[in-house]
């Protein structure tokens, strides 16, 4: 089902140089890369990166630049290209994974460490547990992508070979959840990071509450079979709204981190409010809408 097209349908006459799973591949290796230079920022607030915590710096540069290289292959090589980027996805969740595990264990939330009434608070000023897991999560959806759906909305992977998957939702509605997945990550993250400053400041309301509503949103979307022209209404206006709050949210972290005549001390950026989370929620907004293209892939 062409959910664009059902909002507009002059856009089904268009035809874009690349698919839907295509655009979905480029944002994942383009993730990919942001995510290694914001780690690389985050490390750099302790003053020196230790060895373990270049994995991921190295791992979200090369891979990003792994499935960009994959992506020009396909134009050829479609199977080839798959492999490549499937084993570049399997390699991010496990990234995300160890990740996570080892902010746990910094934090004293694993082995029992850590008394229970504190571990909210030890959540809130821990190294961002969640933060890793946007590897695990990028890695999930670039393998949704990477395989052929055929045909399209049915929910059956076309793999190597000729053999076939059925799964249990199309392709697109797969697409929603993923999504909704990464916007509560995003929203939980933002929440724990702004509970440091007691959220005095009111701005800081406006990402939580329209990320919860996005999440809700993204959801219904994917629960629906056939959703219609006025739920999928709703569901862009709500995408591109956390577009917005993502380019207003880093405008505003860039602000706070300017010292007095808007000079720029290096260090505030390293050490202040985080440059590119708030461009988080833009990234999901931005894979909400590129599900609503056209799931054939004809290009």
């Amino acid at each position: 089902m062409y959910h664009l097209a059902t909002l507009f349908p002059p856009v089904e006459r268009l035809r874009l140089p690349v698919t839907r799973d295509q655009l979905m591949l480029l944002m994942a290796a383009i993730t990919e890369l942001f995510l290694g230079i914001d780690i690389y920022l985050a490390h750099m607030i302790s003053g020196q990166i230790k060895p373990a915590e270049w994995i991921p710096i190295i791992f979200g540069v090369v891979a990003g630049v792994l499935l960009l290289l994959a992506g020009l292959i396909a134009f050829r090589n479609r199977p080839l290209a798959t492999v490549m980027a499937n084993i570049v996805f399997v390699g991010s969740i496990v990234v995300g994974l160890m990740g996570a595990y080892f902010h746990l264990v910094r934090a004293n939330l694993i082995a029992g460490s850590a008394p229970a009434g504190e571990a909210v608070g030890l959540l809130i000023w821990a190294p961002p547990f969640l933060g890793p897991l946007f590897f695990s999560l990028n890695g999930v959806l670039g393998i949704s992508a990477a395989w052929v759906e055929d045909p399209p909305d049915s929910g059956r992977l076309r793999l190597l070979g000729g053999r076939t998957v059925q799964m249990p939702y199309s392709k697109t509605r797969a697409y929603f959840l993923i999504v909704s997945i990464g916007i509560l990550a995003t929203v939980i993250s933002s929440v724990l990071d702004h509970a440091r400053s007691q959220f005095e400041n009111p701005w800081v309301w406006i990402p939580t509450i329209s990320g919860v509503f996005a999440v809700v949103v993204a959801v219904v979307m994917g629960a629906l079979a056939r959703p219609t022209r006025e739920d999928i209404a709703v569901y862009a206006a709500t995408m591109i709204l956390l577009c917005i709050v993502g380019v207003v949210g880093f405008l505003l972290h860039i602000n706070t981190n300017l010292v007095s005549q808007n000079n720029i001390v290096v260090e505030r950026f390293i050490r202040g409010s985080p440059l590119l989370a708030p461009l988080v929620f833009a990234n999901w907004g931005l894979l909400g809408l590129i599900a609503l293209l056209d799931p054939a892939e004809t290009a």
